[in-house]
């Protein structure tokens, strides 16, 4: 101990004239570091020692980064923090800990304090008297790893697996264990990139045989882990980080992890956190193990959005998956095995050959900025191994930058690359350098992703954007670093899959969430957007009281006539125009606000033949307005694109021309123009039979001679109205819009009812109607996934939905009639409460009927025809239907497995039906839950009015094939003239009240590409090929469906009421007969009774037809033993 003061007292002697000098000898180097040097190891109070380093923590940020090899300071410390003296080991790591707080404010210094990491995690060992020095040594980690920005983040976690990975001591090592934690919420990006490195690393510590070590090994894999966004493989972190220390535990994480079910897409992170388990699991010898693993790598690959991802972990699996195809004793797992390599086939198809590993390409291009930032930075300055530390970083982080695709101007020129050289060659200089490597790099990650250059080569139209971007909706990257370039007056086609983005595009343009997108470039959505609020206003009123229309009502008044609204429509409410004007309403929108961009999504929807021609003639004659159109319509897109931009692989590719030059130059696409099932399958259940119809031509369904107008129109919208539908029946209904295509289905089904005439159909007739505007089935339940409403929906085994219809509600009219009471024979009034029974009544139905205020015993069977007669229709038609629902639904089992299937037969994804909320779902998506919900209960005639809208090609031509293949009734509403001309040979002409039939033929096969004679485009607006032709066969005769062979045919009982015969019943008994039958009965007890015959048994009292004839059944007895023969009832012969 003495020794020790007097030791510390020479120091002190040595260190006060420097000290009491410090203000003057701050301009002579090497003195003043010197000096704080000396004051922070010989100090003796913790205080001192804080403000010395301080001191020398300021002089080091007001000299710069070069201060420190300048002075030395850094070699001093780090010479200090070895050293055997006590003091001087404190005083290196409050030194360290203060310079890393100073420099905090600034840039550039860090690539010099990282190495210094494992030197300070060695002062951990520290303990007994000098505890205090591990104390400060704590400190000064924790505030280095603050300093360290999230992209050198993996150069300080390389210096901390030195540690990890190296001899130091328990203490240094649970140190560096705990640190390295905190970069799973500091530096969360680059961990996931390098998680499949960092995490299997740990397994050594985990299998320390130091308690602490393996314990803190072990927490810090499952808190690296924590980074992973995949919910699928999060409760599994723990059992994946067991498995790297205990290989044991394999059998049993894989065992979890395939029965696990995975539906959200497998990243890069995850997939390399599970290949390591993968390729134990192929390992084992277990053929359990086996079989499970390889069904877990199918559906993992399956989810694999990234070619080139699988591509990277393919050659990791696909070995130990074709040794089993090769080597496993049980068909069973090599099948299974087969099928994992077809799923890793398909996720790697169309990936880089050989994959590109970006972590390896990160490397070579740091080595390469590396090269050339030394040759720019020596142009003007010595690099001294000093300087190429900085480059080394700056090197670095540009080619994080360049892999992550960020090239931010303030990254290159401030934050980092401008950052790390400013010290050496000056600010302006250093800005410059940013610059250029920026401009250089861009180039160079240009010409790395692009797929195909915008072919614009020699076109015309000054270019109103050219930028590049990209694109995500939630979790799902739909768009990487693709380029937008529009030119003035062109019409860009967007084409691709659905769910690829285009709508997402559209909007995000339209919502200026598109980064760097022109300011001065004005843009408007265009969609079927005139609902809610806007309904109730007229559509001149819409437009003046639009705030982003700057026009007079004279103005907007001409504008409104030049797109087809003459002067007494202009003053129409909105809810009384159809769907086909609320779109001329949404357009005439957007062009009075003046815009240069027009973002069109699906334009054609719920628009007539002539409205479509005209919206063509409109956009062809708009050379100034730049349009971005999404469609489904092949023959519009021919008809009015100048290009198409298609989706392929997160990228916007170019091309010149319409759809059909598209098509010519990648014959892959050539579905645009076909409807083929070849992608997208439908598959319906078989309709249900209907009691006393046997024949395919039959009526079923039958309006005759019925008027509808609408409240306060001034005339009819249908007029004297009649058509019949049968089992054979495929009707296409066209028509101009708001000619009553729509009603004329509502008064067939019973959703609306007629002014006069009468709608007939088959009490047990199901229907699934698919309204124009069909998500409003699913508004109430978007909450739900797709299986959990069609389960919602039928869980009673009836149609819920159909029984909240507005129309089943009871009118004050209706009401009133419930009120009142119906007088008996004997007098009696009774108020009608309810139905709740049917029976069949020769031809027709009896309902049971429950009155009020009296119990079930006092219930009476009503026949129909009194029920209708006394206006309670609604009530009858409401039991026809729910018993004609429970007869459907009814018998199918309400189970996730079967609703998922069910869903899966209409082309919807099984994980997203049973998992995805219907709100996430694209429109497409949408469209398919309803038409499964309305299939469910499988019905013998299915309507849908617009069907096309909101699907992609692949979808509708799976629809066209489904509806093809299914033998029920199918009635249609569209504009799609070749999807009506492939299914409907009858069609349905609505115009100006007036319905007329045209046509009777069997499906198109020519529409479909399974017939090698299926035709190409068809132009919009124009009738199909096969199409029958309205104008030359129309009549004006009621449209009905007739035998196939009698094209003018009409249905069978189509001029008579609708009568079903009823399944033969018992005749009711007169007194006669049941006086002769308690005689018989009475006859079979003494012939009992009177037999002495042991074991004798008595005739049961039957009513067979034999004992209606008036002869009695007798049951055979065995013969007596002694040879008599047992005695006969009376009134039946003797068996001989």
């Amino acid at each position: 101990m003495k020794r020790r003061q007097i030791e510390g007292r020479k120091q002190r002697q040595r260190a006060r004239p420097k000290t009491n000098g410090l203000e003057g000898c701050a301009s002579r180097p090497g003195s003043a570091p010197s000096a704080l040097l000396q004051a922070v190891y010989s100090a003796t109070a913790s205080s001192a020692r804080t403000a010395a380093a301080s001191e020398l923590a300021n002089f080091a940020v007001a000299g710069g980064v070069k201060s420190l090899a300048e002075h030395g300071i850094l070699e001093d410390l780090a010479r200090a923090a070895k050293g055997k003296v006590v003091a001087e080991r404190e005083g290196a790591m409050v030194a360290y800990e203060e310079l890393f707080r100073k420099f905090q404010q600034t840039t550039g210094a860090d690539p010099f304090f990282i190495p210094l990491m494992p030197d300070i995690l060695e002062r951990y060992q520290e303990s007994g008297k000098a505890e205090h020095i591990k104390t400060a040594a704590e400190k000064a980690a924790k505030q280095l790893v603050r300093l360290v920005p999230a992209q050198m983040a993996p150069k300080l976690i390389e210096q901390l697996f030195i540690v990890i990975e190296g001899n130091a001591k328990w203490r240094s090592k649970v140190g560096a264990l705990e640190l390295l934690q905190t970069f799973a919420t500091s530096a969360k990006d680059q961990v996931a990139d390098r998680l499949g490195d960092y995490v299997p690393r740990l397994s050594g510590a985990m299998r320390d045989t130091k308690a602490e070590i393996a314990n803190t090994a072990e927490k810090t894999g499952i808190k690296l882990c924590s980074v992973l966004t995949n919910p699928d493989v999060q409760p599994f972190v723990p059992v994946l980080v067991k498995c790297m220390a205990d290989p044991t535990t394999v059998p049993e994480a894989i065992k979890k992890l395939s029965s696990n079910v995975w539906v959200r897409e497998i990243d890069g992170p995850t997939l390399a956190v599970i290949t390591p388990l993968l390729t134990r699991g192929l390992a084992e010898r277990g053929n359990i193990v086996q079989r499970q693993t390889v069904i877990l790598i199918t559906n993992l690959f399956k989810l694999v959005r990234s070619e080139d991802l699988a591509a990277l972990h393919a050659p990791t699996v696909l070995p130990g998956v074709e040794r089993i195809i090769e080597s496993a004793a049980f068909p069973e797992i090599r099948a299974f095995a087969v099928t994992a390599k077809e799923s890793i086939d398909a996720a790697t198809e169309g990936a880089s050959v050989p994959a590109v590993d970006h972590m390896s390409e990160s490397a070579n291009d740091a080595e390469a900025a590396f090269k050339d930032i030394v040759k720019i930075v020596s142009e003007t300055e010595q690099v001294t191994p000093f300087t190429e530390i900085a480059i080394a970083a700056a090197a670095f982080v540009l080619s994080q930058l360049v892999r992550k695709r960020t090239f931010s101007e303030k990254d290159f020129t401030e934050t980092y690359i401008g950052g790390y050289l400013a010290p050496f060659v000056g600010k302006e200089r250093s800005v410059s350098i940013g610059n250029d490597l920026r401009k250089k790099w861009m180039e160079i990650d240009r010409s790395r992703n692009q797929i195909v250059q915008p072919d614009d080569d020699g076109e015309e139209g000054e270019i109103v954007c050219d930028l590049p971007f990209s694109l995500a909706y939630g979790g799902l990257l739909l768009l990487n670093h693709a380029t937008l370039k529009l030119r003035r007056g062109h019409r860009y086609g967007m084409c691709g899959t659905n769910g690829c983005g285009k709508s997402t595009l559209l909007k995000a343009i339209n919502r200026k969430q598109i980064e760097n997108f022109p300011t001065d470039l004005k843009a408007a959505y265009v969609e079927h957007d005139i609902e809610g609020d806007e309904s109730g206003i007229t559509v001149v009123n819409l437009m003046i009281e639009e705030p982003r229309i700057v026009a007079d009502e004279k103005e907007i008044r001409e504008t409104l006539l030049e797109m087809g609204f003459d002067h007494e429509r202009q003053d129409v409410a909105i809810n009384s125009l159809s769907g086909g004007w609320k779109m001329r309403v949404a357009l005439c929108r957007a062009i009075l606000m003046k815009v240069d961009l027009l973002l069109l999504d699906e334009p054609t929807n719920h628009l007539d033949t002539k409205s479509v021609n005209w919206l063509q003639d409109f956009l062809n004659s708009q050379h100034h307005v730049t349009c971005m159109i999404v469609s489904h319509d092949s023959g519009f897109l021919d008809a009015v694109c100048t290009n198409i931009v298609h989706y392929q692989k997160k990228q916007l590719v170019y091309y010149q021309g319409n759809l059909a030059k598209f098509v010519e130059k990648n014959p892959a696409a050539k579905s645009y123009y076909t409807l083929s099932s070849s992608v997208v399958k439908f598959t319906f259940p078989p309709p249900g039979s209907l009691m006393g119809v046997r024949s395919q031509t039959r009526a079923i369904l039958k309006m005759t001679n019925c008027t509808f107008t609408y409240p306060k129109a001034k005339k009819p919208q249908l007029a004297n109205v009649s058509c019949a539908v049968s089992l054979s029946s495929r009707v296409g209904i066209v028509g101009p819009n708001g000619a009553g295509k729509s009603t004329l289905i509502k008064l067939l089904t019973g959703e609306t009812l007629p002014d006069s005439g009468k709608v007939e159909k088959h009490p047990n007739l199901r229907v699934a109607y698919v309204a124009q505007h069909a998500f409003h089935h699913i508004e109430e339940h978007l909450e739900k996934s797709a299986v959990q409403y069609i389960a919602w929906r039928y869980q009673n085994g009836h149609d819920k939905e159909q029984a909240a219809k507005a129309t089943r509600a009871l009118t004050p009219e209706e009401q009133a009639q419930m009120d009142k009471p119906i007088v008996g024979k004997n007098g009696e009034e009774r108020l009608l409460e309810r139905i709740v029974g049917r029976q069949k009544l020769k031809k027709s139905y009896t309902y049971e009927v429950k009155w009020k205020g009296l119990d079930h015993r006092q219930n009476v069977q009503l026949p129909r025809e009194q029920l209708l007669e006394l206006g309670f229709t609604k009530l009858v038609q409401e039991y026809d239907d729910l018993e004609a629902s429970r007869e459907g639904a009814g018998s199918r089992e309400i189970s996730t497995k079967l609703i998922r299937q069910h869903l899966e037969d209409v082309g919807l994804d099984g994980d997203i039906a049973e998992y995805n909320e219907v709100r996430g779902l694209s429109g497409g998506q949408k469209v398919k839950v309803v038409i499964a919900a309305a299939m469910w209960s499988k019905p013998q005639v299915l309507i849908l009015d617009e069907p096309t809208n909101f699907l992609d090609r692949d979808a509708l031509g799976g629809l066209a094939v489904g509806i093809k293949e299914w033998p029920g009734a199918f009635l249609c509403i569209s504009h799609n003239q070749e999807f009506v001309g492939a299914l409907c040979g009858e069609i349905w002409n609505v115009e100006a009240g007036v319905l007329t039939q045209t046509g009777k033929a069997a499906v198109n096969d020519a529409a479909f590409e399974s017939n090698p004679n299926s035709r190409g485009a068809t132009p919009a607006g124009t009738p199909g090929a096969n199409t029958p032709s309205v104008a030359t066969t129309a009549t004006n005769t009621p449209a009905g469906s007739g035998d196939e062979a009698l094209a003018a045919a009409t249905l069978e009982g189509v001029d008579t009421a609708l009568a079903f015969k009823a399944a033969k019943g018992k005749k009711k008994m007169t007194r006669t007969q049941m006086k002769a039958r308690e005689e018989r009965r009475r006859a079979r007890t003494l012939a009992f009774l009177s037999n002495s015959i042991p074991g004798a048994v008595r005739e049961p009292d039957t009513e067979s037809d034999d004992e209606k004839d008036g002869k009695a059944l007798r049951i055979p007895s065995k013969k007596a033993k002694d040879s008599v023969t047992p005695p006969v009832i009376a009134g039946m012969k003797s068996g001989r």
